[in-house]
């Protein structure tokens, strides 16, 4: 799954393909490399971000405008390329659809919106649901928990079964552990060891770990944790590390890299 921003302020990216004409070529550029999906958003939900249902920074109108042009303009290039939207907004995500988004990556776990599990309920398209704690501007002063894993299994149970009792039907889920979203630095690496646990749940799992801080944290030297761009290796090795202890989807900003590390690793596994 290659990561299409198109926005000023991602943490990582922002900034560098926020133009329509920008974020398709790059989405172009990804399906090239070998992205199955494509995941267009038009929000950071970076770390210290203002999201939510009635105070988010990026209104629906704004979001909208900034990615509906790219999911038209991305399936008219390329009809195949499987698209999904990264909203936790219903109306997003339906407007997205109608517009050729065949996933919704909803990173609250559809619990921002109110109207999200019987908005997607509705459209025939697949959704992931990511477990977050808490929202981004509340993530560094959330206390550790004793076993995140355990937490976060827990979670991603209780979302399935509300979504499922929404009328969305099993096989159209997938699941996201959230790495780094309301899980403080270390608690991401027993997160990633224990990745198999969540198989209990039965559904198919999706990780994002690509240049996050926990993979910085993890290759500091001197205290001094590299810069985002710099992150490439340690990236991979995390993601060959997800799909060695059961990840199915790896969503990631370096396509072609990624791709080609997880052919080695599907060989080994």
């Amino acid at each position: 799954m290659g990561i299409v921003n198109v926005t000023p302020d991602s943490f990582s990216d922002g900034g560098e393909h926020f133009t329509p004409e920008a974020a398709v070529a790059h989405a172009l550029k990804l399906h090239e490399e070998g992205a199955d999906i494509l995941d267009i958003g038009g929000e950071s939900t970076r770390p210290g971000a203002k999201v939510g249902f009635q105070d988010a920074a990026v209104d629906q109108k704004e979001e909208l405008r900034r990615v509906l042009p790219v999911i038209v303009g991305t399936k008219k290039a390329q009809p195949e390329a499987i698209v999904s939207i990264d909203t936790y907004k219903a109306g997003v995500a339906k407007a997205a659809v109608q517009s050729g988004a065949e996933i919704v990556n909803d990173v609250s776990g559809m619990t921002w919106d109110p109207e999200m599990a019987a908005t997607v309920a509705k459209l025939t398209c697949g959704v992931i649901l990511m477990h977050t704690r808490g929202r981004p501007d509340e993530w560094a002063s959330l206390i550790a928990v004793p076993d995140l894993v355990t937490l976060v299994r827990r979670e991603l149970r209780e979302r399935t079964e509300r979504a499922v009792m929404a009328g969305i039907k099993r096989d159209r889920i997938a699941l996201d552990p959230g790495f780094g979203f309301g899980k403080r630095g270390e608690e991401n690496y027993p997160l990633l060891r224990r990745l198999h646990e969540l198989h209990e749940l039965r559904f198919p799992i999706v990780v994002g770990v690509s240049r996050k801080s926990f993979i910085g944290r993890a290759l500091a030297n001197d205290g001094n944790q590299p810069e985002t761009s710099d992150r490439l290796f340690g990236t991979l090795g995390a993601e060959v590390a997800a799909a060695l202890t059961g990840a199915h989807v790896i969503r990631t900003h370096n396509v072609k890299s990624s791709r080609d590390a997880l052919r080695l690793a599907d060989i080994a596994g």
